[in-house]
């Protein structure tokens, strides 16, 4: 067998592509699907939060489900490799339908929601569980898994950037609707404008570009209407539609943006799925398993869950993992939200994302030898305290404070980066752990714990961000209920994901595993597999 094995940096290459493949989708779920679900597909906050916390419920079954199957796969390809390439294009399809918008009534949309949510949370996890492995048995060297664990992250927010930064840009591409406007002049800031709909279009949003100016109906018939920034409506061919827009000094036809976000969100993320089923595929093809289980150890289910249950290291990372990702998706879950009714500027996230993304890679980066240094333990607990502590900032920022806000969140992502490279890397050392301590191996039900985490704790914070808003009586179809809902954004965007990154390292300092305890692991693991 092979053991202290050097991985080339082709493989780390193309192992990390496949964790930017898993976050194309998994950000973009993160990122996207609430304010989806609130603002286009028509589901209530609370629902659409009820939706992200019950379908991922029985994550937990499920999970290990997949690491006991992973474990007992054999094929000429490995245990874990051949589960990429199954499951590649279910993944990139179970995507896309949560993306679109079928003609259903209200009680046929929940059903829709949940149905496509379960399916969606099923392949990912029959993908990134023997994704995850497929780490902890490349080399049985941790200071190598933990260098691959950097480019792992880095792919992953590489991943992560792409989605963030392009989709919004996509939607308004694909979802551009081209009606007829007429703009006429009333005084120095405001304007008259009349839309003659060119098609049918169940969901329209209308807004100026730079997301200042405010919006009141011409319509006589509209019972509802305070000046907003943005308006959203069904458009019916051939029909006026009439504006009294205020707060621009010039407008003109190409300053209005009409958009059909049913339309761009359903093309834009086909093109994203298209490209995550390519990247699994090129990690297939590249990647290879070195490390197999002890030669005498032998099939025993209940040997492997007792061997689990009583694994400390594992135990606690799976408590640690449930926080860090509740922590991680709460930010993410609110900064569309946050910044396209708090700070009216919808595409400025855009540029907001992939900054927090580039100082996720950087992060990512500076995780192994920050590692060597301090310890994956002891950073891990440094990196918890900073991000959470800055990310408090938020609550102090207005609406003019733009360049206060990238800061905070750039610099608190640089170290939350290190959240999930040193979790995954942390979890082989847990496998290496109950080989050491029980002579037993199951890589692949260990590593379950990664997948449970992320999207349990996902769940979570998608109930917490939907309850929250709720309580302010948010509605994302009435923009007459967003401006009561902001204290609720800022709450979410500031000291609630910070309160459970702190309670997060207080659990880490249970951690049993330290670098002198890891250093002799892997020196008696090296001479036994030398000796088989």
């Amino acid at each position: 067998m092979e053991t202290n094995n050097k991985v080339s940096l082709k493989e780390k290459i193309g192992y990390a592509l496949g964790d930017g493949a898993a976050n194309i989708a998994w950000r973009g779920v993160a990122t996207f699907l609430f304010i989806f679900y609130t603002d286009v597909f028509g589901l209530t906050p609370a629902t659409a939060g009820l939706v992200l916390l019950v379908a991922r419920s029985s994550d937990g079954i499920s999970d290990i489900l997949m690491g006991i199957i992973g474990d007992r796969t054999n094929s000429k390809y490995g245990k874990f490799r051949p589960w990429i390439l199954w499951t590649a294009i279910p993944l990139g399809l179970s995507l896309s339908l949560l993306f679109i918008t079928p003609e259903l009534g209200e009680n046929g949309k929940i059903f829709y929601a949940y149905a496509s949510y379960l399916f969606f949370t099923l392949v990912y996890t029959a993908n990134n569980i023997p994704y995850g492995a497929l780490m902890g048995v490349m080399t049985g060297d941790d200071k190598e898994r933990t260098s691959i664990g950097s480019f792992r992250m880095a792919g992953a927010f590489a991943g992560g950037m792409l989605v963030q930064g392009a989709l919004l840009f996509l939607v308004a591409y694909f979802g551009n609707v081209d009606p007829s406007i007429q703009i006429s002049k009333i005084n120095e800031e405001t304007f008259k404008v009349d839309i003659l709909a060119s098609k049918d279009v169940e969901h329209v949003n209308i807004k100026t570009k730079d997301g200042i100016a405010t919006f009141v109906w011409n319509d006589p018939n509209k019972t509802e209407n305070a000046p907003t920034t943005g308006k959203s409506f069904q458009m019916t061919k051939g029909q006026n539609y009439s504006f009294t827009i205020t707060g621009e000094k010039e407008l003109s036809n190409d300053d209005i943006s009409i958009i059909d976000q049913k339309q761009g969100y359903s093309k834009s993320m086909f093109v994203m799925s298209a490209l995550l089923a390519l990247l699994m595929l090129i990690t297939f093809l590249t990647t290879k398993e070195r490390i197999l289980p002890p030669k005498d150890q032998k099939s025993n289910l209940w040997k492997d869950f007792k061997n689990l249950f009583t694994n400390k290291p594992w135990v606690v990372l799976l408590i640690i993992g449930l926080l860090f990702n509740i922590y991680n998706s709460i930010k993410q879950g609110i900064v569309i939200i946050y910044f396209t009714h708090y700070l009216n500027d919808q595409l400025l996230s855009a540029s907001y994302l992939v900054g927090l993304m580039l100082a996720s890679i950087a992060g990512a980066f500076f995780t192994a030898p920050l590692s060597k240094k301090f310890g994956k333990r002891n950073l891990f607990i440094y990196a918890l305290i900073f991000s959470g502590v800055v990310n408090a900032l938020f609550v102090f920022c207005t609406k003019e404070s733009i360049g206060a806000i990238f800061s905070i969140g750039i610099i608190s992502e640089f170290a939350s980066a290190m959240f999930p490279t040193l979790f995954f890397v942390m979890l082989g050392d847990a496998a290496d752990f109950s080989e050491w301590k029980n002579g037993r191996r199951a890589t692949g039900l260990i590593y379950s714990a990664g997948s449970f985490a992320t999207k349990f704790g996902g769940g979570i914070a998608g109930a917490i961000v939907g309850f929250t808003l709720s309580a302010f009586n948010y509605n994302g179809q009435d923009t007459l209920t967003i401006e009561g809902a902001i204290p609720g954004m800022i709450m979410l965007m500031s000291w609630i994901p910070t309160i459970v990154a702190l309670i997060a390292a207080a659990m880490m300092l249970m951690y049993p595993l330290t670098s002198k305890k890891m250093g002799q692991i892997t020196s008696d693991l090296n001479q036994r597999r030398i000796s088989e």
